[in-house]
Order: structure tokens, then C-alpha cells, then sequence
């Protein structure tokens, strides 16, 4: 498949300052047109910080790219853990940020608190939406930024049931929550598809969809985790192995990497050969997320003064979402299963073919 999206460039571009709770935030930009340099745009990561390789780093570089374009400023804090949320949030807000961009589940209840309480400020949340309008009905200064995931991940189902060798596939998540969930119900919905169509019984090892339930990190950052998990999974049989888990996956992609061959591998969230592209001859392909360009246009929006409290959704057909280029596997992957798997996505985004998930987001 074509390049669908706009992907990270060298890992590592994202050099900060901060990273402490409560240190004072980095603060760049500030070289644009007259009203562009009085705008600050503002971001907190979640505790997996901007560094790892996954939805953190392709949401801050939403951020930089809003300011390359609008020539407007930028601060953005670290979080080293769940407790530092509510205080690096609420230390953006003293820094008269014009829309803080937060990244995470972890960070809903932080972040509704700030927007109720600041209405002069517009905020965001990556990956999140609020759904129980009981708990918190909708503020017209809050956006959740979400991503049906499913659809991506129904493609790689797809292409690791027909590239397996040992008719075994793999995968895990870091916590049993809806965002990681997606990407696994997804998968198998994929695999399922592959066995009726071509009437064959590749098996998914990690994930039960139906009982919602399969192997778990409880951990998002020691990959020493992820690799147990991941040769757990091997020793099984499986050949392909999905993790998502954020950095803990990229333990996963350690065992395949140390397999010869034998394993391969599918990231999440962002192109892995971009990424973390010293794993990238053991990628067949990734899941992405256009984050970087949904946080780019939310702070355009707010730019512009024509920011929305309607929740985004990233989809195959917004191009919100998408399977990533197979690059060194492309000689690999049959033109008959990439016509499939194109063919598949255009069905997916036309709504010819429905996902079952219950992760799913609900659709503007």
C-alpha cells in the first residue's frame, strides 16, 4: 500500500528540556506573523513521554508541525507519572496557553477538570472521548481526539493469517482498556475473515474478543515485559506477534528481531520503520494513527477561532487511520493478497464490510 499519511520523522528529533513535574515548561517558536506569535499551542504527555516511538511522539509532532505552519509557540511538559497529570496540566494553564493538548485515557478526568474550569482555554485529548455525557456533559471548549483503530488492525489480521508459516498468530496489550482492546478486536476480526473466505483455521494466540479477554503487561513501559510476553507467545508457535503496549512493545519487537527469520512483527500507532526503525527488516507492516495531523488541525481550528467540541474520529476513509507500507517485506507480500487487503480497506471504508467491535467509536 501507498504511503496514506504523514509519518515521523528520525526518532530521536524530539529533544526536551523538561521532564519533572512542576519544572518550569520548554518554550519555542514565536518567530511568525504578527497575532501567530501571541498564539501558544501546548501539549502534556502521558507518563510514556514524547521519546516512545508510538502515540506520544506522533502527537507532539502535531504540535511542531502546527508551528512550522502557523509560525505560532509551542511549550509541552513531560510526565513521569500518573500523578503528574493534573499539575502539568494546570501549570500550562499558567503559562496562558491558547489550547493544551493532553495525550492519553489516563488523562480524561485531569483534563475535564481543567477545561471546566478554564473556559478562556480550548483543550484536547488524544485518544480519548467522553462518552458518559451524564458524567461529563460536553463543554464547548473540549475535544477528544479517537481513532477506530479496528479498521487498520482488520487489515493485519488479514495479512498475518495469510503470511504465517506455522499457522499461529500472536498478540497482546498493555492494559485491558478500550484504545488497546480495538486494535486486538480488530485483528482477530481480520484473521476471522482470512479463515472464511479462504477456508483455512489460523489461530490468534493473546486475545478472545468474544470473552474480551487474553495476555496483558499491566505495563506500558518495560520492554523486559513485552519480550517475556512475546516469547511466550512464540514458544506457542506464533510467527507474527502484534503488540500494543507503547514502549513495553517494543520488547516484542527485540524477540522477533532475535528470531533469524522466524518471527516477524506488526507495531501500532506509528510507522515502526520510521520510528523505531532498527527493528524494521522484522516489520511486516504497522497500524497507524494520523495523530500528528488531528492534533494539527484541532490547534489550526482553535488558531482560526473555529475550534469544535465535536469529537474527531479517525477513520480508513478520513484517512484517519491506515496499515503503513510493507518496506522490506514488499517483495515478501504476494500482489494478489495487496490488491486483497486494498480491496478490503475500500470495503471497510465504504461500510460494505462492518466491524463488530464494541471498542469502536462512534462515528460523527
Amino acid at each position: 500500500m501507498g504511503r496514506w499519511l504523514h509519518t515521523l520523522t528520525a526518532a530521536g528529533v524530539l529533544v526536551l528540556t523538561v521532564g519533572a513535574c512542576g519544572s518550569p515548561p520548554s518554550d519555542e517558536g514565536k518567530n511568525g506573523e504578527a497575532g501567530a506569535k501571541d498564539f501558544k499551542a501546548c501539549m502534556v504527555s502521558d507518563s510514556g513521554r514524547f521519546d516512545d516511538k508510538s502515540f506520544n511522539q506522533t502527537s507532539f509532532k502535531g504540535v511542531t508541525d502546527a508551528v512550522s505552519a502557523l509560525g505560532i509557540s509551542k511549550a509541552q511538559l513531560e510526565s513521569k507519572s500518573d500523578n503528574d497529570y493534573p499539575t502539568n496540566i494546570n501549570t500550562m494553564v499558567r503559562q496562558k496557553c491558547d489550547i493544551i493538548v493532553t495525550i492519553g485515557f489516563k488523562q480524561g478526568d485531569a483534563t475535564y477538570a481543567a477545561a471546566k474550569a478554564n473556559p478562556n482555554i480550548n483543550f484536547a485529548i488524544v485518544d480519548y472521548a467522553y462518552t458518559d455525557t451524564q458524567k461529563n456533559p460536553p463543554l464547548p471548549n473540549l475535544q477528544g481526539l479517537t481513532f477506530n483503530s479496528a479498521q487498520p488492525s482488520f487489515l493485519a489480521g488479514y495479512l498475518a493469517a495469510a503470511q504465517t508459516k506455522t499457522g499461529k498468530v500472536g498478540t497482546f496489550g498493555g492494559i485491558n482498556i478500550p484504545t488497546v482492546a480495538i486494535f486486538m478486536d480488530g485483528f482477530a476480526e481480520g484473521i476471522a475473515h482470512y479463515n472464511k473466505t479462504k477456508n483455512k483455521q489460523v489461530q490468534l494466540l493473546g486475545w478472545d474478543e468474544a470473552t474480551q479477554q487474553g495476555v496483558i503487561t499491566n505495563d506500558f513501559q518495560d520492554k523486559n515485559i513485552g519480550k517475556t510476553k512475546a516469547n511466550d507467545l512464540i514458544s506457542q508457535g506464533a510467527d507474527i506477534i502484534l503488540p500494543v503496549a507503547g514502549p513495553a512493545g517494543l520488547g516484542a519487537l527485540e524477540a522477533a528481531h532475535s528470531s533469524g527469520g522466524k518471527v516477524n512483527a506488526i507495531w501500532v500507532d506509528t510507522d515502526g520503520c520510521v520510528s523505531a526503525a532498527e527493528y524494521c527488516s522484522s516489520l511486516l507492516t504497522s497500524v497507524e494513527k494520523a495523530m500528528d495531523v488531528a492534533v494539527t488541525k484541532t490547534i489550526t481550528d482553535a488558531y482560526h477561532k473555529q475550534f469544535s467540541n465535536q469529537a474527531y474520529v479517525g477513520t480508513l476513509a478520513n484517512k484517519g487511520v491506515g496499515l503503513a507500507p510493507y518496506h522490506e517485506f514488499d517483495a515478501a507480500v504476494p500482489a494478489e493478497l495487496k490488491s486483497e487487503i486494498t480491496a478490503l480497506a475500500a470495503d471497510i471504508a465504504s461500510g460494505k464490510i462492518t466491524l463488530t467491535s464494541k471498542a469502536q467509536p462512534a462515528a460523527k
